[in-house]
């Protein structure tokens, strides 16, 4: 055997079971090996039916003292069994005659299952079971047994016999590719007895939450950051193989907008647009993220970006996840370009044919010299007379293959310089992690005169005083929004939905005009809607999260977010700085419905402790995980199968020297690494 050969040479893995396992991503078997097992089950214990508790998985060895066929609502076969200590009973639903047969009363039996309290006491249903005249030994083996993650027709009887013949010729299946000298260093295993342990550990080496072994994790966590980092690193260095036109020093023009600007930039929009200019007027390609707090200021240091394309005589694309946020930059730039002379074009997958075709013309004769949009501009028929630079806010909202897609739009054997911009700061950990390819420049700093929002956490029985706050706000001149979850009633979420919300308002306040947005409307309608909030026409909005960026309108001051509970920090950050955007005090209120969990009561309280964008980044990093953060739910991002972030930090710093030691003295070693890892993933990164 080899691990390169394919799952179906194993005994017992037919077309069907290989075609299961291939959705899986398990097709050779060095796949199988890094297929790791969720959890473990102790079946080398038996417990008394008396210590049996609902929910736990245990063995039990009892006696069947009776057995019985009941027809009810459906048929069913009941076994009671018996130990010293007490009575349960074993049922099932599907059995065969010879099943029935088999178990008889007087026969010791070895049950190992979930332990169910039923309306006659304790019970299993379909647990594993043998049968036996005398009573069953102890268990000789102190091995633990794996579950494994798994799909439709590929049971944890079926992974067992698997693992178990690819862990008989592991040496052959697995190889060990870093060097020895790296894994005595860090005083690590090899991978063979990692691999090993991990299928089948003992019990004593399990961690403390019973997963996987700590110095066998240990390893392959190691290994996978690795690998991981390997892959940014050499698409780093692909793409300084790279070349991009080096963008002119711009001056004069950057000085005539800065000089219109009713403000002064604040140091750390200098510092970041410093770094930007310096990496545009070099030939490699520019690939920077710009983080920054909502309010920050990112669009500012966008806007002196844009502007070195346009003095080189080239085109920029400023590309955004929603039409509304794409409409709000359109105006912000028209705004700050068009008396400048640069002329700022739309394109939206919802224009008119043409007006669409008057702005693709003009995009290819090159008249248009800054577009914003959204999907639409990476779109066949899209063709730009000379793309020098693309900007993408929130880009973790767009698949990696639209990001790409955009980037190919570029002169021929020319690489557009990329930057990327968020409003949900990432913590230098996660930046480490997931950015070695790119380079990150954070705004941490506020534009001065902004008063903190301050932050209530309400129960949603108080609605009707919630309501009675609204109508106040309103009646002073000033604007408020009322966020709702959803936009239709759900019976799983139990959220109000926003339809319903907008009744019930202008119900209780016939004097305050209200309006509704939300993201099933049409892009004019949606335009109309906030166009009349911005002008003050409108002055109650009820909107699902389709506000959560974009949305500019300083009279706003007062916020109500329904069902505050079920939303993670970032975006309840997200949605919070709607408010606090003009010179007046704001304030928001996070309702929350019943009785509240530990976690959902951490969030909110944190959220009423602070404003700090990073704070709550990094808190809802040790909450939710990456995915959510990032985006990785989709295609092509990197995801992690064992190391977690939060909890291997301390790797972070070791990974980055030992990848700098494998790239100068053992590059054979990278791409089996990556490829084992990461698979296909590898070539995308942070394109």
């Amino acid at each position: 055997m080899g691990g390169d050969q394919a799952v179906s040479s194993l005994k017992g893995v037919g077309p069907a079971i290989a075609a299961n396992l291939n959705k899986l991503g398990v097709s050779t078997l060095q796949d199988v090996l890094f297929h790791l097992p969720l959890r473990y089950v102790d079946k080398t214990t038996v417990t008394s039916i008396r210590s049996l508790r609902h929910g736990d998985s245990r063995v039990v060895v009892g006696k069947i003292d009776g057995v019985q066929l009941t027809y009810g609502r459906r048929r069913s076969l009941i076994i009671g069994v018996t130990d010293e200590t007490g009575q349960m009973l074993f049922r099932m639903f599907f059995f065969s005659r010879a099943q029935q047969r088999a178990l008889q009363p007087g026969q010791w039996i070895w049950l190992f299952g979930e332990a169910r309290l039923g309306s006659k006491g304790m019970e299993m249903i379909h647990p594993e079971y043998r049968v036996s005249a005398d009573i069953p030994e102890s268990p000789t083996s102190n091995s633990l047994t794996p579950v494994y993650p798994t799909t439709d027709g590929v049971s944890q009887v079926i992974w067992m016999k698997i693992t178990t013949q690819v862990l008989a010729n592991i040496t052959e299946n697995v190889e060990e590719l870093l060097p020895l000298g790296i894994l005595d260093k860090l005083a690590l295993p090899h991978l063979v007895d990692a691999l090993r342990e991990i299928h089948r550990p003992a019990k004593s080496s399990l961690d403390d939450e019973g997963a996987i072994p700590v110095a066998m994790r240990e390893r392959l966590v190691f290994e996978e950051l690795l690998a991981q980092h390997l892959s940014l690193r050499q698409l780093r260095e692909q793409r300084e193989q790279k070349s991009a036109v080096a963008l002119n020093n711009t001056s004069d023009l950057q000085h005539g907008y800065l000089s219109s600007l009713p403000f002064d930039l604040t140091k750390a929009q200098e510092r970041v647009a410093v770094e930007v200019s310096l990496d545009l007027e070099r030939s490699l390609p520019m690939n920077r993220l710009v983080q920054g707090d909502v309010g920050s200021g990112k669009t500012v240091v966008a806007a002196l970006a844009l502007l070195k394309a346009v003095a080189s005589s080239g085109q920029a694309a400023f590309m955004a996840p929603t039409e509304l946020l794409a409409e709000q930059h359109l105006a912000t730039l028209s705004k700050w370009f068009v008396p400048l002379g640069i002329r700022v074009g739309w394109l939206s997958g919802k224009q008119k044919k043409s007006e669409r075709t008057t702005v693709l013309e003009f995009l290819l004769s090159g008249e248009i010299q800054v577009v914003v949009g959204t999907h639409a501009l990476f779109q066949d028929g899209v063709e730009f007379n000379r793309l020098l630079l693309i900007i993408i806010d929130e880009q973790h909202r767009f698949g990696v293959e639209q990001r790409l897609a955009l980037r190919n739009k570029g002169m021929k054997g020319k690489e557009p310089h990329q930057l990327v911009m968020t409003a949900t700061p990432i913590p230098r950990t996660l930046a480490m992690a997931f950015y070695a390819d790119i380079e990150v420049s954070s705004i941490d700093e506020l534009p001065p005169g902004r008063i903190p929002i301050d932050t209530v956490v309400v129960s949603d029985n108080r609605r009707p005083e919630l309501i009675g706050r609204v109508k106040d706000a309103c009646a002073k001149g000033q604007q408020a929004y009322w966020v709702c979850p959803l936009i239709d009633e759900s019976g799983v979420l139990q959220a109000q939905a926003a339809t319903d919300t907008v009744e019930l308002l202008m119900v209780e306040m016939p004097n305050i005009k209200v309006a509704l947005v939300h993201g099933r409307m049409k892009s004019a309608e949606k335009g109309v809607v906030m166009q009349r909030f911005r002008d003050g026409e409108t002055q109650l909005l009820v909107a699902t999260t389709v506000i959560e960026v974009g949305v500019d309108v300083p009279n706003a001051s007062l916020m109500v977010i329904e069902n505050a509970e079920r939303l993670g920090l970032s975006q309840l950050h997200q949605l919070r700085g709607r408010v606090g955007r003009g010179n007046q005090k704001s304030v928001c209120l996070l309702m929350y419905q019943g009785k509240l969990g530990q976690n959902a009561r951490q969030r909110l309280a944190l959220m009423r402790e602070t404003n700090d964008g990073f704070k709550i980044a990094r808190k809802d990093l040790e909450m939710r995980g990456p995915g959510e953060m990032l985006g990785t739910r989709q295609t092509g991002e990197l995801g992690l199968r064992i190391a977690n972030v939060i909890r291997d930090q301390h790797w972070l710093v070791v990974v980055e020297k030992i990848a700098g030691e494998l790239l100068q003295n053992h590059r054979g070693v990278i791409e089996p690494l990556t490829k084992r890892w990461l698979g296909h993933r590898g070539v995308y990164g942070n394109v």
